[in-house]
């Protein structure tokens, strides 16, 4: 008989539009996040900064994003997750409003570095979680469909972002980020509990005190999942904030840099459903599957220099999008079968906790390479390092070499007192 405090997943029914609201929130957070490249060269240009300063406006909105996650998850065990989600939704545009009257960087640093990041951490925990309570079977192929919504909108919002800025300014065309932000709002109340509210706790006072004695915290196999990531997160994020920036400096105008950022955009769309298909179809483990597609991604970086002709940097772009985006479901499915689905809020949150330090080093220390060495050679270089130093340290993961893990046993370890 099923627990009544954790349903069976129904594998379908209400869970795709689950999935729709993650799609959503995939689009309209990290979709925004991946397209402010295109703003980069204004700030720089605006503020008359070095590329090392301004890189810092989207390294702590990204940091911020997930240093609240685990925020996110005791707000969402006590209050549900949609009216959290409808709150991050409307602060992450009401972040993008002020930065539009920023005179200086401090005041970017604050409004979409912390508010729209915090806007976005309050959305983008609950979200997945959702979507991986709402499936079983189909689970990575669910969260690969959630999370492909940040290729398509990032293939979309480029272009779109270098037309509002050449039709408004950059001031103008934030304002727009705005609207198009609060449909995250709208996103929110697609959903739907699951669960009894407070399927992890028994109320306010405990879902909060989780943040300070979170069980997961010892919990090996976790802290060396999370720990991988954190090196990933150092490198992951270079591209999608130094990408235009590098195909300017070669010498490409500002629409071609940016479709660049479209084309592995639309490369990232394909890998994370084919990435999540793939994986609900092999039968090896899920952390086996994203290390391999760790490894290619830390290469396809590494090459990225190479790329001195449109056409081959084209080339590099899109296989680094696709091997980027296949590995993001197997990360969050892959959670799953290292603490099990009862603890998967938990899990995501404190991981997005523990990522934020890699994220918040890693576009300022390219910008920092950059500023020293002349050009993004040593930038793309070194966040491939990070990427492959990720993926080794997964194969450290107790029982690697095992046949596949069953996370229902691991959640019942998870929840002995």
């Amino acid at each position: 008989m099923a627990d009544p405090a954790h349903p069976v997943p129904p594998d379908g029914g209400w869970g795709w539009m689950v999935v729709l609201a993650g799609f959503l929130q995939s689009a309209l957070v990290f979709g925004v996040i991946r397209s402010f490249g295109v703003f980069f060269m204004e700030f720089v240009g605006y503020f008359g900064e070095l590329a090392g300063r301004v890189s810092w406006v989207t390294s702590i909105g990204i940091a911020v994003l997930q240093l609240g996650g685990p925020v996110s998850s005791a707000l969402s065990s006590q209050y549900g997750a949609r009216p959290v989600v409808m709150a991050g939704g409307f602060l992450s545009g009401l972040g993008m409003i002020l930065a539009s009257f920023a005179s200086s960087l401090t005041h970017l640093y604050l409004s979409i570095g912390v508010l729209s990041g915090l806007g976005w951490a309050l959305v983008f925990t609950p979200s997945v979680a959702s979507v991986a309570r709402y499936f079983a079977k189909r689970r990575t192929f669910a969260t690969g469909l959630a999370v492909s919504g940040a290729g398509l909108a990032s293939f979309a919002f480029s272009p779109l972002f270098q037309l509002l800025v050449d039709t408004y300014a950059w001031r103008g065309a934030l304002l727009v980020v705005a609207g198009i932000s609060f449909n995250l709002v709208a996103a929110g109340a697609l959903l739907r509990p699951l669960e009894p509210e407070g399927e992890e706790t028994s109320g306010g006072l405990p879902a909060f005190s989780s943040l300070c004695q979170p069980r997961l915290a010892c919990h090996r196999p976790f802290l060396l999942f999370a720990a991988a990531f954190v090196l990933v997160d150092a490198g992951y994020y270079v591209p999608y904030v130094h990408l235009v920036p590098h195909a300017r400096e070669l010498g490409f105008d500002e629409y071609r840099a940016a479709f660049l950022l479209s084309s592995a955009a639309v490369a990232d769309l394909c890998g994370r459903v084919a990435g999540g298909w793939l994986a609900d179809r092999v039968a090896i483990r899920l952390v086996r599957s994203l290390t391999l597609w760790t490894i290619l991604t830390g290469l396809s970086m590494l090459l990225l220099p190479l790329g001195q002709i449109y056409s081959l940097l084209m080339g590099l772009c899109i296989c680094y999008g696709f091997c980027a985006g296949a590995l993001v479901p197997l990360q969050f499915s892959g959670m799953a079968e290292i603490v099990g689905t009862g603890r998967i809020m938990e899990g995501i949150g404190l991981m997005q906790m523990m990522e934020s330090a890699g994220s918040l080093v890693g576009a300022p220390l390219s910008g920092w390479l950059r500023d020293m060495t002349g050009d993004y050679t040593a930038s793309f270089t070194v966040a491939g390092a990070f990427l492959l130093a990720g993926s080794l340290l997964l194969f450290a993961l107790p029982n690697y070499f095992s046949c596949s893990m069953d996370s229902t046993i691991e959640e019942k370890t998870m929840g002995d007192p």
